[in-house]
This record gives C-alpha cells, sequence and structure tokens, in this order.
C-alpha cells in the first residue's frame, strides 16, 4: 500500500518537490495519460541529463525507443520539454536526437568508433550545461 501524502504535509518548496519525485517514480511509462507521460518524460530528461548526460538518456530509454522508434520518442521528448517551457531543452534534442541515436546504435554494434559517438555527445551536453539548470527551476514552477 503507498504511504498517502496530505497537502498539509506539504509545507516547504523541497517537501512539494520530494512529493512529485516520488509520485513521478512510481509510474509505469507509457501511462496513457498525456499529462503524466510528459511530465515524466520531462523529469527524466532531467533527471538522467543531469547525472549522466546525453549517454544515460539513450541507455536509460533505449529499449522504449528501439520499441516506438527514434522519430516518436523525439516527438514525445520534445513535446515534453515545450510543455514545461523549455524550448532551449527541446531545440538541443531536435538538433542532436536523431544523430545521437545513429551513433549509438552504430556504437553499440560495433560499426563506429568511440570518438565519433563522443563528439556529438559531448557537444550535445555542453549545450546542455550551457542553460545553466534552466529546466530545474521550470520543472520545479509546474510541478
Amino acid at each position: 500500500m503507498k504511504p498517502k501524502m496530505y497537502r498539509r504535509d506539504l509545507v516547504t518548496k523541497d517537501d512539494i518537490w520530494n512529493a512529485v519525485v516520488a509520485t513521478i517514480s512510481e509510474y509505469d511509462y507509457p501511462t496513457r495519460n498525456q499529462t503524466a507521460d510528459e511530465t515524466f518524460l520531462a523529469f527524466q530528461y532531467y533527471a538522467e541529463l543531469e547525472s549522466g548526460g546525453h549517454e544515460s538518456l539513450l541507455n536509460w530509454f533505449s529499449e522504449h525507443i528501439e520499441e516506438v522508434g527514434i522519430t516518436s520518442y523525439l516527438d514525445a521528448l520534445v513535446d515534453s520539454l515545450e510543455a514545461v517551457g523549455a524550448y532551449d531543452y527541446a531545440a538541443i534534442e531536435k538538433k542532436y536526437g536523431q544523430e545521437l541515436w545513429r551513433k549509438f546504435k552504430a556504437l553499440e554494434n560495433g560499426e563506429s568508433e568511440d570518438e565519433a559517438f563522443y563528439a556529438v555527445i559531448e557537444q550535445a551536453d555542453r549545450e546542455y550545461d550551457q542553460l545553466d539548470g534552466r529546466i530545474n527551476e521550470l520543472l520545479e514552477t509546474i510541478l
């Protein structure tokens, strides 16, 4: 049985953030609920990029991407980022997403060298880092 959360117990922004993170972490994506799916994707994007960059994101979602295709996944991710106002982050995924996946799969299949993959990863991660964590503020605002 899930522990119940009551609004009266969520006093600070950190309390609210932690409650939302706990709730999102219990989702089985996709949920068939557009708002829940958008929230899940935007939050997981943020969490994976903060913990290990685009490589971590690709590893985390690789099975899902294989299942739905990179175009479908990127469309959903970009829509989710835009839904929370993270337009600069969405632009990074539009710019690099397809190429990152192609190089990720080529490396996985032994068809490419590490350098080609990591050159694109480093560029995408650098652009993410240059946005200086604004996605965190956007997520805190909507969550």
